[in-house]
């Protein structure tokens, strides 16, 4: 028997691929399927079940194109919700055999009532894993506010009641040996403050996760419900498209891997009103990007910031990318359900540079520089967008809060005639943030390369007494 991580740092999403005696389930899969399809064909694998924890809120799963395209059942726990797909509904406690071993079904609502573990019985018979899916992280537990939103006699409360019970009924009694392999770890928005191990014995995690500590259901709730923030607007969506099923991804690819000459990219921005998304690196976007374009770097927290800063899933996309990655951000994009990529700018940039048309660009400086410039002038704006329980933790002295999670509330700070210095941690957001007001019509802002981290280790710039967050939403 073998059992296989499969872990997706942007959306700090894991999925698994478990084998026995030439049978294979795949849990929680993300939505490009071919690899899980090769993975099987280069091991003689037949793939038999997709086994679901839950209806995904922050991506949207490859369950519907892995079965149609292996013929494999897809499994979800307990719900009455009506489905535009084939699935086995299964009940609390049912077992479902994978060659030699079996998979159980244990019943845990809470992060949303259909959730669920698999218990996986290797085949001596011996309980060796525990698939927690958004029930239980390393250090942490599911948020119990986000279905809700989908089912609208349900309040966090209640879900955090049902969470309680879940864990103290179906997770705890279990034996301490069992390995924990939940579906995310830190960076995901599914839980406040989550370790970055991505698995751990129930036993270790009996005596250091605050959430299965000895308290009363009151206690438990108020803890698991404190600092919370709202989650990010595409999550609902995200839910929805897991329920009633989606266009293929090979449709998606072929609909977004369309080269266009920059006569036609033009063309199609002006004709269709797409969003010219600017995939390069924040510092080369900085020196010169196609007017309006908005800057959300591919090698970064890409999917999580594209589901935050664009609402409509269904919102056509141009693409601007490095050449040969046009395909990657295709594909990260219908991860989290953003289907409508039309086309990319074949040769990037430099060739819509190259043929005359007209180009923008935003200043940036070095941590350096602005010092210089605060020296002369101890007034200026200096404007943090990192997530407020970053800027209480540490901030410059005189710096603003702007959190580019809620840029439409963050932006009514910014006067357009007053220049501003923009900061994040590293500098990946801060670029977010300037592209979208400056496609907006705000000209003043100005970026600080290498962000907060860069502004501490200069040690030129009065910074606030550091304090531990209590939560990292």
């Amino acid at each position: 028997m073998k059992i296989e991580q499969i872990y997706t740092g942007c959306l700090a999403q894991g999925a698994y691929y478990i084998e026995s005696d030439g049978e294979a389930a795949v849990i929680d899969p993300l939505r490009e399927v071919q690899p899980y399809i090769e993975k099987a064909e280069r091991r003689g694998d037949k793939i038999k079940y997709v086994l679901e924890t839950h209806f995904h809120a922050d991506f949207v799963s490859g369950h519907k194109d892995l079965a149609a395209k292996t013929g494999a059942k897809i499994v979800y726990g307990p719900t009455g919700m009506k489905m535009g797909f084939d699935a086995i509904i299964a009940e609390d406690g049912q077992v479902f055999e994978l060659g030699k071993a079996k998979i159980k079904v244990i019943h845990t609502p809470g992060h949303t009532m259909e959730s669920v573990c698999y218990l996986l019985i290797n085949e001596e018979g011996k309980e060796e894993a525990l698939f927690t899916g958004d029930t239980l992280f390393i250090g942490d537990v599911g948020r119990p506010d986000l279905a809700q939103k989908v089912v609208k006699d349900l309040t966090q409360e209640k879900l955090a009641a049902h969470l309680y019970d879940s864990l103290r009924n179906k997770i705890m009694p279990l034996p301490d040996d069992l390995i924990v392999y939940p579906a995310h770890g830190a960076g995901s928005a599914c839980g406040k403050n989550m370790s970055k191990e991505t698995s751990d014995t129930l036993g270790n995690q009996k005596k250091t996760n605050y959430a299965l500590q000895d308290m009363t259901k009151e206690e438990f709730i108020k803890e698991v419900l404190t600092g919370l923030t709202p989650p990010p607007a595409y999550f609902p969506q995200n839910v929805m498209m897991n329920i009633q099923g989606y266009d293929s991804i090979d449709e998606v690819l072929e609909r977004g891997i369309r080269p266009l000459s920059p006569a036609e990219f033009e063309a199609a921005a002006n004709e269709t009103g797409a969003m010219i998304l600017d995939t390069r690196d924040a510092q080369v976007f900085a020196k010169g990007f196609i007017p309006n374009s908005i800057n959300i770097g591919i090698d970064g927290s890409f999917a999580v910031w594209v589901g935050a800063m664009i609402p409509d899933l269904k919102q056509e996309i141009l693409i601007v990318a490095e050449e040969g990655r046009e395909e990657e951000v295709v594909t990260r994009l219908a991860r989290v359900g953003y289907d409508f990529s039309i086309g990319y700018i074949k040769g990037g940039f430099k060739a819509w540079k190259e043929s005359g048309h007209e180009v923008d660009s935003i200043t940036s400086i070095t941590v350096d520089e602005l010092a210089k410039i605060q020296e002369g002038d101890p007034s200026i704006h200096i404007l943090d967008v990192r997530k407020n329980s970053e800027f209480l933790s540490e901030h410059v002295i005189g710096a603003e809060n702007a959190p580019l999670d809620y840029i439409n509330d963050s932006m009514l700070k910014v006067k357009k005639d007053e220049t501003y210095y923009v900061h994040c941690a590293g500098g990946y957001r801060s670029m977010i943030f300037n592209s979208i007001l400056r496609a907006r019509g705000y000209d003043n802002l100005i970026d600080v390369a290498g962000g907060f981290t860069a502004i501490k280790e200069s040690g030129k710039f009065k910074v606030s007494d550091y304090v531990c967050p209590t939560t990292l939403l």
